[in-house]
This record gives structure tokens, sequence and C-alpha cells, in this order.
């Protein structure tokens, strides 16, 4: 019995990165316009600001920062709120009150792979942040989730205390860099085609669309 390989859409992305939640809507539009096609959707790392501290930084004191006083960043994140909102995403900038270190985060979200429940744990990242605003430096927020999206959390409980995988993760997020990586989200179709930014669900899908019909004569073979 035939089958048809699936394009990958290997996702660059930091959790705290409201563009990537954004993102994330929009490739799940997308993927809804080319039923027919199969993608296997997997999610790798990258710290849009590797200075903060293991415990965070005050959300407003950063953002002062940041933007040069609150002003000017309201008015940045009021454009991303209306933004979100046509995503059906209901952003509460206010409600975080602290700017996270991710790394944790991102090995909660390499473990997942292994239990096929990535995409889930990084919705439940998304909104614990962005939506509920919880603070993404507590491991029990990490367990919390992971046993929510079924995985073994007493298991990650373990694996949080310890630095399995933070030097993987920081290997990832500079090889990210090393091969042009400069913000996130970022979208590689099919290891061959790159699509820079929270493009709209149109967008996506048509690169998926070319993707698919520009496969390899080999990628033919192997589905034949």
């Amino acid at each position: 019995m035939s089958s048809t390989p699936a394009i990958t859409i290997d996702i660059v992305s930091d959790v705290m990165c409201p563009w990537c939640y954004i993102g994330k809507r929009r490739l799940e539009a997308a993927l809804k316009q080319v039923p027919d096609i199969p993608v296997e959707v997997r999610w790798h790392p990258f710290q849009l600001d590797a200075t903060l501290p293991k415990t965070g930084k005050d959300r407003k004191q950063y953002l002062s920062d940041k933007f040069g006083g609150m002003e000017r960043a309201n008015a940045f994140y009021s454009q991303i709120k209306a933004a979100g909102t046509e995503e059906g995403i209901p952003f509460d900038f206010d409600a975080i009150k602290l700017s996270p270190n991710t790394l944790d985060c991102h090995r909660l979200i390499l473990w997942s792979r292994a239990d096929d429940v990535q995409d889930d744990v990084v919705e439940r990242l998304f909104k614990a942040y962005f939506v509920d605003g919880e603070d993404l430096t507590k491991s029990e927020l990490l367990i919390r989730i992971s046993e929510e999206a079924g995985m073994q959390s007493d298991l990650v409980e373990q694996l949080l205390e310890t630095e399995t995988d933070l030097d993987k993760i920081i290997t990832q997020i500079g090889k990210a860099q090393e091969s042009g990586v400069t913000g996130v989200p970022c979208f590689i179709i099919d290891g061959r085609f790159v699509l820079a930014g929270a493009e709209k669900a149109e967008t996506i899908a048509a690169g998926i669309m070319h993707a698919d019909a520009t496969r390899t004569d080999v990628e033919a073979e192997t589905a034949s």
C-alpha cells in the first residue's frame, strides 16, 4: 500500500514570543487549507533574550528597558494584541508579571516529542504565559503542563532538577542562529523553503503546496 511521505515543517520559536503564538494559529489555519497533504510539524528552540536570568526579570522593568519606556512598549504590544484578536488569541499582556528565561520550557518541548505531544505542550505553554499570565520559570508549572499533556510528569520533575539536555538546547539555538535565523517564528518547509515571521495562513498554505508539488524524484520513489 503506497503512502505519500509527510512534508516536514520545522518551526524555530520561543514561547515568550507573541508572534510565535500568532504564527501557530496561522499554521493551523493553513493546514486546514491543504487537508490532502500530510504534514509533520516539529518545534525547535530559540531565545529572544538569552541574557535573562534563570528566575526571569520583572516584566515592566524589562519592557521599559527594552523600549525606552512603557508608553512605547504599550503602543508596540497594542498592535500585537489586535493581530492576536484576529486569530482568536485573547492576549492579556497586563497579566504577565515576569519576562522568563525559556531554556527549561524548551527542554520540556524537546522531551514532549518522544510522547508525540509536542504541539499540545507548545500550545499549553503559550496559553499559560500569554493568556493566564503564569510564570514560565516555575518548575511546578512545567510539571503540571507535562501531566496535562499526558507525559510522565514524575520523570519531568526529576529531569528539571538536573541540567539534562540543557547543552543540547543551547547548541540547537546556536545552530539556528548560524543558519541565518535572526527572528522568530521561522517556518522551514520540507527543509527547503523558509518563511520568516508570522506569515498569513494563505502564504503558509502556498508554501506547503509548492513543497508538495516540487518533491524530488527520490521522495516520489519513496512514496510509490
